[in-house]
């Protein structure tokens, strides 16, 4: 399936029943008086978070989304049937804006989550509400009002523990597909990775992260050049980034100081936020070059990106360093929980 992570879709709830004007007439009360009922109210449109739903791409055929209108009061008393509600399910890590005014509505992150988009009308008032000791006779009713509509655009962004970013190349496929199941596609060409691939990063019992690969980042992204300014986004829920920079790259590009340069400077661009999340630098394809050369070509990156955090060789090709890398980030992790889940003012 074609992975899809915007998609601009419109809602009309229902419109409430309108109110019935009717006396009651029967053999024996001659005097029956009012009985008109009250309209049914009209459905609401609800989007609800399913695990199992991992794209919007069925919202780029089915645009339009409508709920069922209420039924007309009637005699006896009898109020309208309401309109069903709908539930449009969408994938967890979903955003809603409204399109006219761009307003975040919700975000829906948990499955089961349910978020009301459209607000059903509500039904009009028969003429039984409208007796009173002057007015016995009522011959007054309200119509229902009419059900809300909008056009929203909805947003996925991957729900991911850690992000991988990079040149094209520099690796983050192999990386995915050599520590976890993913099997995205590998080659010795740019730009493989078209879409976003997540991964489960399994490193003991009860013991695992979720990884997501972004496609390659070029120099303009922040601007929307290439492919990764579409997913960006999508390493904005992570927890952890681990930028990868190819320390052997093909001949007639550019040094991997300069490349490591130019991501720091399109995440920036793009949010200041998420260029502060908490980044690793993991030097990358380490079995191309003697040691000496990996040493210097290190002290390099380092050097131009003023760089103190964490940093680890590896190569995604053969798994050197892999299994200290993901070990690394597993307690990592679980430190961060750990700080999460202490509430503020605990000891």
């Amino acid at each position: 399936m074609k992975f899809v992570d915007e998609a601009t879709v419109r809602v009309q709830a229902g419109n409430g029943g309108a109110g019935c004007v009717s006396f009651r007439r029967e053999k024996n009360i001659p005097w029956g008086g009012p009985d008109g009922g009250d309209g049914g109210d009209g459905g609401s449109i609800w989007l609800v978070a399913r695990q199992g739903v991992n794209t919007l791409a069925d919202f780029r055929v089915n645009r339009r989304y409508r709920a069922g209108h209420g039924e007309p009061g009637s005699g006896a008393n009898c109020s309208g049937r309401s309109g069903e509600d709908l539930e449009v399910p969408v994938p967890c890590g979903t955003r809603v804006h409204a399109e006219e005014t761009g307003e975040l509505l919700g975000d829906l992150t948990r499955d089961g989550e349910r978020l009301r988009v459209a607000a059903g009308g509500h039904g009009g008032k028969g003429n039984t509400r409208f007796k009173s000791s002057v007015n016995r006779a009522p011959r007054r009713s309200t119509p229902g009002t009419p059900g809300e509509g909008r056009v929203l655009k909805l947003e996925l962004t991957l729900l991911a523990d850690v992000g991988l970013l990079g040149k094209p190349n520099a690796g983050k496929s192999t990386l995915i597909r050599a520590v976890s199941a993913a099997r995205p596609k590998v080659a010795d060409y740019p730009f493989t990775t078209l879409h976003p691939n997540l991964g489960v990063v399994y490193v003991g019992e009860l013991r695992s992260f979720v990884m997501a690969d972004i496609p390659g980042l070029i120099e303009g992204a922040a601007e929307g050049a290439g492919l990764g300014t579409r997913f960006l986004k999508h390493l904005e829920r992570t927890r952890l980034l681990l930028h990868l920079v190819d320390l052997a790259p093909p001949p007639g590009t550019t040094e991997p100081a300069a490349d490591a340069l130019e991501i720091v400077g399109e995440l920036q661009r793009f949010s200041p936020e998420l260029a502060g999340k908490e980044r690793w630098l993991v030097l990358n394809k380490v079995d191309l070059l003697a040691d000496g050369e990996v040493a210097a070509r290190e002290r390099e990156v380092i050097g131009a990106l003023g760089w103190d955090g964490p940093v680890y060789r590896i190569s995604a090709a053969d798994g050197t360093g892999t299994t200290r890398l993901v070990g690394d980030v597993m307690r990592r992790l679980e430190e961060l929980a750990a700080v999460a889940t202490v509430a503020p003012g605990d000891g």
